[in-house]
């Protein structure tokens, strides 16, 4: 697989989830971007979490650094950044997930 922003994002949507919403990170909005730095075998991902506390973070961010890793293993550095501006919302959820949690 090639490294670009659309296979970084299906490896995450595939592999990680929100294990309290059972739904994975990029339907829920979690994450606000992606930089690919493919000479210096890099991607810094940036993302939130759905409240600054939340218990499970340090685990989802575990998640998002392996999954990267084993899409692509050419990669030296996963570098996750948290941002927690703009705060997450449940209107940062995408339609095709709204629709799965019953959200209108």
């Amino acid at each position: 697989m090639s490294l670009t922003k659309e296979s970084v994002l299906r490896a995450l949507k595939e592999n990680v989830l929100d294990p309290e919403l059972n739904m994975n990170i990029v339907d829920l909005g979690l994450i606000y971007g992606l930089e690919l730095l493919p000479e210096k075998k890099t991607v810094r991902v940036t993302m939130t979490l759905t409240s600054p506390a939340c218990p499970i973070g340090p685990l989802i961010i575990a998640d998002v650094k392996k999954y990267i890793h084993i899409a692509f293993p050419e990669l030296d550095i996963v570098d996750v950044n948290l941002a927690f501006t703009p705060m997450w919302t449940p209107a940062m959820i995408s339609d095709e997930a709204k629709d799965e949690l019953g959200i209108f």
